[in-house]
């Protein structure tokens, strides 16, 4: 399993990745900002939005003024396990190599990059997925992936989302770890991440009807 170490302690995630649409912003902010500034689990955020032609990223640029993490943009074959966070690019499927470097392409018409991240992640290391405001389902089949390669699922309580659509479909797959509201989000990501025997106790048996296959 991916580890990664933080103060002698050896995390068994190897990144967390965070799906929002519509009032993704400030679900960003409140989860990143409550992080410690060492927190040591990768982490990537994606967010449905639309691309930006002067080559900055708005996104970005207002987590980086708003946390306390470093905030990078990804860029084609850069590694992906660097601390702090990675966005995104809007209007773009990201996927990672074998080798945990980032893969960038234009949006595929079904528009749902947060599967892709997931899935992707999943496949390369444990992933914690986490799940916020949005329209539509994406996420949702990216967090059967999460749950059924070892990691874990936390969701966003569709009653504090601005949309509760993609909480509400990634509850109804059956593989939500935690239904957590927004602000303790971030207590659930640390506990997991850096409390020894966390991510062993954290976890709730699936229901019967819940399908982890696609």
């Amino acid at each position: 399993m991916f580890a990664t170490r933080h103060s002698g302690f050896a995390s068994p995630f190897g990144r967390a990745v965070l799906v929002a649409s519509l009032g993704g912003l400030q679900a960003f902010i409140t989860v990143l900002a409550g992080l410690p500034a060492a927190f040591p689990v990768p982490i990537v955020v994606v967010q449905h939005r639309r691309s930006t032609s002067d080559g900055g990223d708005a996104l970005a640029a207002v987590l980086d003024r708003k946390i306390g993490l470093p905030v990078r943009v990804a860029e084609s074959g850069m590694p992906t396990q660097l601390p702090g966070v990675t966005v995104i690019p809007g209007a773009t499927t990201a996927t990672i190599e074998p080798t945990q470097c980032w893969v960038l392409t234009d949006e595929s018409r079904d528009r749902r990059p947060g599967d892709a991240v997931l899935a992707s992640s999943a496949g390369t290391a444990a992933t914690i997925a986490v799940i916020l405001t949005g329209y539509l389902a994406d996420g949702a089949e990216g967090c059967r992936v999460v749950k059924r390669l070892g990691g874990r699922v936390l969701v966003q309580d569709p009653a504090t989302a601005r949309a509760p659509s993609m909480p509400s479909n990634a509850i109804a797959t059956g593989c939500a770890d935690f239904v957590l509201p927004l602000e303790r989000l971030s207590t659930a990501l640390v506990a997991l991440a850096v409390a020894p025997g966390a991510a062993d106790l954290l976890t709730v048996p699936l229901p019967p009807w819940a399908r982890l296959g696609p």
